[in-house]
């Protein structure tokens, strides 16, 4: 693929909600593309629909009309067994609180989503190995996260998200919970995984210094997009 063609399309989604007997309209006919290998960032304010837009193309949520698509896949339209499958290595998703498992040290947590895959041990290894290189962690592999410092168990997340080589990374607020020196290293480790592996980005944060990070930033309010620019034009 050319590093122009879509890796993700959102064609016209509304996602509605029903709240008691009201229904809330969260997202309004929004639409965004994002290309191969662009870092995107998603801003807005409380309530805007950042998380709700963030979940479609995840695949954790589905539209209540409109389509999402991530490379060649409409994946709002996938069943559940299809869409599960898609997870599996199509995405990889990157927490504000990491999510890692206390009792399991840093390997199992980022072998974890391997085990969904027909994998021999000995493969599993080799891709967890890469991921903790590539994170820059390798010496901390075999430590629990209550061993490990807030920046080093989102490095762990971030290798979680990478192991099974999935074209798109979703992040959301990846810095929210981390001093201002672990987050700049975040964003550090993020823009190289773009850059060195030509991963796409998408990356919900409320923090404009880590969505001058970014190529884009694509501004919502009130469900729908209000603000698209590159990040070069941001800042001037």
């Amino acid at each position: 693929m050319t590093e122009s063609s879509p890796c993700v399309r959102v064609d016209d989604v509304h996602k509605s909600f029903k709240r008691g007997s009201e229904i809330v309209e969260v997202l309004k006919g929004l639409s965004l593309t994002v290309n191969e290998g662009e870092f995107v960032a998603l801003m807005g304010p409380s309530g805007s629909g950042k998380t709700t837009l963030l979940n479609l193309i995840a695949g954790l949520d589905r539209p209540t009309t409109g389509d999402v698509w991530v490379r060649d896949a409409c994946i709002s339209g996938l069943s559940e067994n299809a869409l599960a499958s898609w997870r599996t290595s199509g995405i990889g998703f990157v927490f504000q609180f990491y999510h890692l498992l206390p009792v399991l040290t840093a390997f199992r947590n980022v072998e974890l989503p391997l085990l969904l895959l027909p994998l021999t041990a000995s493969q599993r290894k080799t891709q967890v190995l890469n991921a903790f290189e590539l994170v820059g962690l390798p010496d901390r592999m075999y430590h629990r996260p209550g061993q490990l410092s807030g920046g080093q168990q989102q490095r762990v997340g971030i290798a979680r998200a990478i192991v099974t080589d999935p074209a798109l990374i979703v992040a959301d607020e990846p810095t929210g919970d981390l001093d201002s020196k672990s987050a700049d290293e975040i964003l550090d480790l993020l823009g190289e995984l773009k850059r060195s592996l030509g991963k796409t980005i998408i990356m919900v944060t409320h923090d404009p210094k880590a969505a001058s990070r970014a190529d884009r930033i694509v501004h919502l309010e009130k469900g729908q997009l209000v603000d698209d620019v590159p990040v070069l034009m941001a800042k001037h």
